[in-house]
């Protein structure tokens, strides 16, 4: 009995025990229903897999399929977002633990009973669990935006080095603050349109009606939804690794306020997407994306000079070649702003670009690339913020050594042939024609095959070697809880 008490209480109440949890439930639901994907229905594994999991399939239940499926992953993901923030960020324990518990109840609820529902027969009471779950993490979002009210007197910044307003007031803090409300204001904008489904709402998929000339109020609600809220998770993680980093100076005090400018414009223009301002909705996103955007880079310049200037500091006269292995030499501390950078190569940029271009160019291809373009913007973007987390994640669990080399190494490198040929496959319609298509097209199929693959092997070894960790009586687990449990007694 013991056994399992000491282990719950690592995986349920400490920071790295919770992520742990979430990042396993993740890799598992990937696991299984990634197996039912189109290129798995080629090899033949999708049917075999839906005979012996013993699914009830209905092709023209698809999209509610993937959309129960997309936002069980992603609420897992918030709630990885969540532990991160109540574990960087100070705040009363009543909050701390209130949020924790719910935001988990919650995304356990959302995963085992949606996908549930949704792959294992329609049974109802599970959908009202899936729906409770939901709401149980939109309340912990509203539990979570009070506990960092950033003009409590008792969480004003001191340190000059740090953004801060001439009261104290902490502007990281601050944007902590608005993303998290912007965050439980445009959940709303999925959940008034879901409240309707059958009732004159149908469910769809953004990619599908994105060429219809009229779209209803709440088609546009669900299309801007879909975009702020992943928006609004990257968002989030880049504060989450500043943070991490302990980004200061002056180019914290730069970031923070573009960061929040950013984060509210941005919002304004996407909920603008389904009011009357929708003709002038996507110039305001723009405004809002470009100082986010800029504000990341400042975490990234900041980041990558600290990381330079720590490792030649013992060398008297460095050249570039010093320079440069000082950059690389951890891939924990250098990855997430690597990510963050390739991610403008990969969908940001690109998403700019298509949006500007999109009468001139998009439009004119057949619907199927722009729709591929689209998939494929939203996929690499969600990655991206999964290889960054598990990165921190890395970071978090201490791996040191050789260890800490290859697997950040692994997470980069594989992750960014991936999306990379991913990218090339999006935009092929700019320099190749369709009838020439095919090889260039094999080529990056492997290659996505490829990355995408390798990146769940790494995924496996990680859950296999922390779980037959937890079966060890003074494992590495023990040593976690044992001094987070100390470090909040110190406080």
């Amino acid at each position: 009995m013991q056994f399992i008490k000491d282990r719950f209480t690592y995986l349920f109440k400490s920071t790295k025990g919770l992520i742990l949890v979430a990042i396993a439930m993740i890799a598992l639901e990937t696991a299984i229903f990634g197996m039912l994907s189109g290129p798995m229905a080629e090899l033949g594994v999708r049917d075999f897999m839906i005979r012996f999991l013993k699914m009830d399939i209905v092709q023209a239940e698809r999209e509610g399929r993937i959309i129960i499926l997309y936002h069980s992953i992603a609420m897992a993901v918030v709630a990885i977002e969540t532990y991160m923030i109540t574990s960087l960020l100070k705040m009363k324990e009543f909050y701390k633990t209130a949020v924790r518990a719910l935001v988990t109840v919650g995304y356990l609820l959302v995963m085992l009973f949606g996908l549930g529902f949704a792959y294992w027969g329609h049974n109802w009471a599970f959908h009202g669990l899936y729906i409770f779950g939901l709401s149980l993490i939109f309340f912990a979002g509203v539990l979570l935006t009070i506990a960092l009210w950033p003009w409590n007197k008792e969480y004003y910044q001191s340190d000059k080095n740090y953004s801060r307003t001439k009261k104290g007031v902490d502007i990281e803090r601050t944007a902590f603050f608005a993303t998290a409300l912007t965050t439980v204001i445009s959940a709303l904008f999925g959940a008034v349109p879901g409240s309707f489904f059958g009732n004159g709402f149908e469910v769809f998929l953004a990619e599908n009606i994105i060429r219809l000339p009229e779209k209803t109020t709440m088609e546009y609600s669900i299309i801007g939804h879909l975009h702020i809220m992943l928006a609004l998770i990257a968002i989030m993680i880049t504060l989450i690794i500043g943070r991490w980093l302990n980004f200061k100076g002056i180019l914290h005090k730069v970031a923070m306020p573009l960061m929040i400018l950013g984060t509210i414009v941005l919002n304004l223009g996407v909920w603008g997407v389904a009011t009357p301002l929708e003709p002038i909705a996507h110039t305001i996103i723009y405004v809002g994306a470009t100082p986010s955007m800029f504000a990341a880079l400042l975490l990234l310049i900041w980041s990558w000079n600290k990381l330079i200037k720590d490792g030649i500091a013992q060398i008297k006269k460095p050249n570039l070649g010093d320079r440069l292995r000082a950059l690389l030499r951890d891939p924990l501390k250098f990855g997430p702003t690597w990510q963050m950078l390739f991610m403008n190569f990969t969908t940001s940029g690109i998403g700019i670009f298509m949006a500007i271009r999109l009468e001139e160019i998009f439009r004119v291809w057949p619907a199927r690339e722009e729709r591929i373009e689209l998939t494929g913007h939203w996929h690499v973007l969600s990655a991206i913020i999964a290889t960054i987390i598990l990165l921190y994640y890395g970071d978090m669990i201490g791996l040191k050594g050789k260890l800490r080399q290859v697997y950040g190494w692994a997470l980069i490198i594989l992750s960014d042939i991936a999306f990379g040929a991913v990218t090339i496959f999006e935009m092929k319609r700019l320099f190749i024609t369709e009838a020439v298509q095919q090889p260039l097209v094999n080529v990056l199929m492997y290659l996505m095959d490829f990355g995408l693959g390798m990146l769940l092997v790494i995924l496996a070894m990680l859950m296999v070697w922390r779980l037959a960790d937890l079966f060890k009586k003074k494992g590495r687990w023990k040593k976690e809880v044992d001094h987070e449990l100390s470090a909040e007694v110190t406080k």
